[in-house]
């Protein structure tokens, strides 16, 4: 099979996939962590981009805010949270609806938001004004893994032999992974392994489904593609994630471990230009969050009352992984639009100074 069935599989099987709705299966929180888990302060300034979006097509009295990949509901909750506190008219135009590998994890988040006091703000209907938001959400979708070999480009299928998965060479299982190498102009080097993500397409036509005016806001790590398929990237960037440790072995712990690849940034943009988006903006992480205010958040949180010493120590420490460059901080902003004015979003005007 293609590594994108397997990966498929590994992932998103109902009963035996990484993602599958068990108690006793990991979860991406236990393997490693993404910002929304690392402190609250991270949805507190998503909020304040959102607002900022909200205003910027007139305040309407419905918006929709539509999570792909949305995990345990912590990003919404704290979202929502950041919106209240702050005092945003959005607080009460804004509905939601995650977008997540069952209808049952959908359920989970819903229900933990209504236990929040937050479910009068449940049922983002499709096709309306919004925003879609994806947080580390495209690096998990699958991926076709190839390899140039003897000056032809081949693709690394998955066999089973000897009671193991292992690769095997092949010709490529469909033209459209050397036609995405060729609308990039990218040629590998000879030996050189890469992953190609032919599912963006098809994300990208749901997401007009559920938003049909608005936003679209991305959060990931990735690269545009002269960079992703650089020859020094010789064997991809395919990796797995177990109890906080990574390695580059897909067939370790089937079902147990996760497995990303690095973000084609270019076939993002290609993939919802295709549908209509634009492009508005695109930063780092680090200058997405020093954009939005994140210092005042920490400045109303450390005045607050109710914080203790040590959650604000720990505050601290997680906004240093968060602003990072070498760790979060180095992750990719993306702001698409689709029927909205001009004009540079709050997020997106901040470059941090270069070292002289």
């Amino acid at each position: 099979m293609t590594f994108a069935r397997f990966m498929e599989l590994a992932l998103y099987h109902p009963e035996h996939g990484y993602y599958a709705v068990r108690d006793d299966q990991p979860t991406r929180t236990g393997d490693f962590l993404t910002a929304p888990e690392t402190h609250s302060i991270f949805g507190r300034a998503v909020a304040r981009q959102l607002d900022d979006l909200w205003q910027s097509i007139g305040s309407p009295g419905l918006f929709s805010l539509v999570e792909y990949g949305a995990g345990t509901g912590a990003l919404a909750l704290d979202l929502l949270r950041g919106l209240a506190t702050e005092g945003s008219g959005l607080v009460a135009a804004i509905r939601y609806r995650p977008v997540e590998i069952s209808a049952a994890r959908e359920r989970a988040i819903m229900s933990r938001l209504e236990e929040g006091g937050f479910g009068e703000h449940l049922g983002a209907p499709a096709g309306s004004v919004g925003c879609i938001l994806a947080n580390e959400f495209l690096d998990a979708l699958p991926v076709h893994r190839v390899v140039r070999a003897d000056g032809q480009l081949r693709e690394l299928l998955v066999d089973w032999r000897d009671g193991h998965f292992a690769e095997l060479r092949a010709v490529p299982s469909t033209s459209a992974l050397a036609a995405r190498l060729a609308a990039e102009g990218v040629k590998l080097a000879e030996g050189q392994r890469a992953e190609i993500c032919l599912a963006l397409d098809g994300w990208a036509a749901d997401v007009s489904r559920q938003v049909e005016r608005g936003y679209v806001l991305l959060i990931d790590y990735g690269h545009p593609a002269a960079d992703l398929y650089a020859p020094t990237r010789r064997d991809g960037t395919l990796r797995a994630y177990t109890a906080h440790r990574v390695h580059a072995d897909p067939f370790a712990s089937v079902g147990r471990q996760d497995l990303t690849a690095h973000v084609d940034l270019t076939a993002v943009e290609q993939a919802l230009e295709g549908q209509g988006w634009r492009g508005l903006g695109q930063t780092s992480q680090a200058e997405f969050l020093v954009a939005v205010g994140i210092d005042e958040v920490l400045r109303s949180v450390q005045g607050d009352p109710a914080t203790t010493a040590e959650q604000y120590l720990a505050l601290r420490s997680s906004l240093v992984r968060m602003l990072d460059p070498r760790a979060m901080g180095g992750f990719r902003v993306l702001l698409f639009g689709g029927g909205v004015p001009d004009g540079m979003p709050r997020g997106f005007g901040y470059k941090i100074p270069a070292r002289s």
